[in-house]
């Protein structure tokens, strides 16, 4: 056979099976060839070109193209964008995508950190399991933080997130925020204190909320009636926070007396994570979110479409600005 019949027998064949409907099998009766050579036929039409697969996905998926912009931007594992017209839908919608992607994610003896913050309570709130995963495991990364926050401090949401699926918490008894330096130390010193930490730091997937440069006047208000634990100076380079360690526009610890008396798993804990989930949206958050982005704090986020969208735009006005250096 030429190659010209050859083709045109691949054509013949390649409208049968996508534009006629016909089976495989009744494409090798008619010509009197084997299935799998039919099979091989069909792939050989595709590698030729003679056909193409579209998928019409834009209704269906109206956030692929910027998920994928952003996901080879900063090099992420994945992205979920969520439509949230309304500010008060934000954290729930977002809670809800995480949730399913963490369902995904899990396997039957995953270890899971949990920071704290209301994303991350939706998160716990919205996750479904078919079957129990009792051998599932939640660990703090962070400390309490006290009575006035007490539905959304991580071993709450821990305690969530083991009703919801079946497994079981490790609690972690000590506050967000110590004295100084020389507590945290003996703090951390502790036998059932190191032995929680210890697991925190080696978790197979952590699950963190982002916070926004408003954030900072809220947590220190929770916790610091009359002193401000950062410098005036020092506040004013706060972008962010993840795991409420202060971060910088590039994502780096900001060098601060709260930092040092924090806590929680630290910046480098965090980074040596297989898989982190940010779930975190709202345009208050957009550099704190960014921050976390550039310095590779985590490789998934969830966020909302505008949110999304100004992450692009402002990673599009930081690459311009650099290029005209």
């Amino acid at each position: 056979m030429g190659y010209n019949d050859d083709v045109r027998l691949l054509i013949e064949m390649a409208h049968m099976y996508y534009g006629s409907g016909a089976t495989q099998d009744e494409i090798a009766k008619k010509f009197n060839i084997s299935r799998s050579l039919v099979s091989k036929y069909m792939s050989k039409a595709r590698e030729m070109g003679l056909v193409e697969i579209t998928i019409h996905d834009e209704n269906l998926h109206p956030y692929k193209l910027l998920e994928e912009k952003l996901k080879k931007r900063f090099d992420l594992e994945d992205i979920i964008c969520v439509n949230a017209q309304d500010p008060n839908q934000i954290r729930i919608r977002i809670g809800i995508a995480a949730a399913k992607y963490l369902t995904r994610m899990m396997k039957p003896d995953s270890v899971i950190g949990v920071s704290a913050g209301t994303t991350v309570y939706e998160v716990a709130s919205n996750i479904n399991v078919q079957i129990p995963m009792s051998n599932v495991v939640f660990v703090p990364l962070v400390g309490g933080l006290g009575k006035a926050q007490s539905d959304i401090q991580a071993n709450v949401i821990c305690d969530i997130f083991t009703r919801r699926t079946g497994g079981s918490s490790i609690a972690l008894h000590v506050p967000v925020m110590v004295d100084d330096v020389n507590a945290k130390n003996v703090l951390m010193s502790q036998r059932f204190v190191k032995e929680v930490f210890d697991i925190a730091r080696n978790v197979d997937i952590a699950v963190v909320g982002i916070g926004g440069q408003p954030a900072y006047f809220e947590m220190t208000k929770a916790y610091f009636h009359k002193v401000d634990p950062l410098q005036e100076e020092e506040a004013a380079n706060v972008t962010g926070d993840i795991c409420y360690n202060f971060i910088d526009h590039d994502g780096k610890a900001i060098e601060s007396d709260w930092n040092k008396r924090v806590m929680a798993v630290d910046l480098e804990d965090i980074k040596r994570i297989p898989l982190v989930i940010g779930c975190a949206g709202g345009l208050t958050k957009v550099e704190g979110i960014y921050a976390a982005l550039v310095g590779q704090l985590i490789n998934v986020l969830v966020t909302d479409v505008q949110t999304a969208n100004k992450l692009l735009e402002l990673s599009q006005k930081e690459n311009s600005g650099e290029e005209n250096k």
